[in-house]
């Protein structure tokens, strides 16, 4: 007998037909010899709501009761779905993440899990019962109810999944798998039936959304196996694990695109040592995160930098970078948020030589031309126009043969 988590997302609870189908694939999943504990979430746009609520009333709600407020929209789907459970012949319970007890640290709003007691879980499934849990909140070490912050629920699959010693962590999505690009854009991606942890953390950083970084980082460390699957089919997912030679082979294993990006350069600016650091430093203590830079230095003595961040964070980071141009004397800021970044991701690129060379040729044979560069070990990303995103997608996955 196997013990299997299963993670399922908001749009699972929409209605009541719809609620329905998740209970009858759980019922499949029990029916097959398996132990099987289900993580859920709030029905979309609960939490938003809730949220929107609390600052109709408070300008910058937050703490232990900000937090009971926006963990309520999953107490819900656990009770509706338990009752369903139930009432279909099956023993199932329920639990709120105070009551496993899922426990945190009382960073509210983004709580992370310091430990899970899975004493009561074990004895419901020992009992033969289906055991629900609600996803994304937990309680801290003071007994204040705390929530995860976004994509918590998959974090709380993955740490209960661990405690308990499941042999699977299944997160059920809207898409069957993680596919070698976005399938809306490019006709010939395919479904990737295994990825390894490392570059499924790569995709998930650069815009792929079907995994949180948090819950992905947590089954690394942990060795949890996921599996990504549609909620609407019964298809084989991707499977999210250890590396091993088979993934070694695989010079590119996927392709993804984030046009949430946006690009400041600061040209003229004195090239002498601190000067880019005085601008990020400033930019860090506003809490935004800067992603590629890029600095060059002309022949009178200056130099321009260029760094990308968030789109969401153009507005502030412009205000905070034209402070900091004045008082260095830079000649001007310029911003474009027209920009989106490409990523390649792959374990065969720590030992194949050209890859890099391979997509700059195949983006400058389009006349994509590249504004900035990062990369890690596994990864090469670039940012180009907005406008050339998706061409930018379907060219690079035709030239490293992801189709086939």
């Amino acid at each position: 007998m196997a013990l299997v988590v299963q993670k399922y997302g908001g749009s699972s609870f929409e209605t009541p037909d719809a609620i329905m189908l998740v209970a009858k694939r759980i019922i499949d999943t029990y029916d097959s010899c398996n132990d099987v504990v289900v993580v859920v979430s709030a029905k979309t746009g609960v939490t938003n709501r809730l949220i929107a609520l609390t600052h109709e009333l408070c300008i910058s709600p937050e703490g232990p009761d900000y937090d009971l407020v926006i963990a309520t929209g999953e107490q819900t789907v656990v009770g509706l779905l338990t009752l369903c459970l139930n009432n279909m012949g099956y023993k199932a319970t329920s639990y709120l993440g105070w009551q496993v007890p899922v426990i945190t640290d009382s960073n509210h709003g983004r709580a992370s899990i310091t430990s899970v007691e899975p004493g009561r879980i074990q004895k419901d499934l020992k009992k033969g019962a289906i055991v629900v849990v609600a996803g994304f909140q937990g309680i801290s070490d003071k007994g204040r109810v705390t929530t995860l912050g976004r994509g918590g629920s998959d974090v709380t699959a993955v740490a209960l999944a661990d405690v308990l010693g499941a042999d699977i962590c299944e997160i059920f999505t809207d898409l069957d798998g993680i596919y070698t690009a976005d399938p809306t854009i490019c006709k010939e991606a395919r479904k990737i039936d295994k990825i390894s942890y490392d570059e499924m953390l790569e995709l998930a950083s650069l815009g792929e959304q079907a995994l949180q970084v948090r819950a992905l980082e947590y089954a690394k460390y942990h060795n949890v196996t996921l599996c990504v699957r549609s909620q609407f089919n019964r298809n084989a997912g991707t499977l999210v694990t250890t590396e091993d030679e088979d993934m070694e082979r695989i010079i590119v294993s996927g392709i993804v695109y984030d046009k949430n990006e946006a690009k400041i350069a600061v040209m003229g600016v004195p090239d002498k040592p601190g000067i880019a650091a005085k601008i990020l430093t400033a930019l860090a203590d506003a809490d935004i995160s800067v992603d590629m830079i890029v600095q060059n230095v002309s022949q009178a003595g200056l130099a321009d930098v260029t760094f990308s961040i968030s789109k969401s964070d153009l507005e502030l980071a412009r205000k905070i970078t034209n402070a900091i141009a004045a008082e260095i004397h830079a000649k001007e800021v310029i911003a474009d948020e027209k920009i989106s970044k490409i990523s390649i991701v792959g374990l065969g690129m720590r030992n194949h030589a050209g890859v890099a060379a391979r997509m700059f040729s195949a983006l400058a044979f389009n006349n994509i031309n590249i504004q900035m560069i990062s990369t890690s070990e596994i990864k090469v990303a670039v940012a180009i126009e907005e406008k050339y995103t998706e061409l930018a997608v379907r060219v690079l996955h035709e030239t490293f043969g992801l189709s086939y």
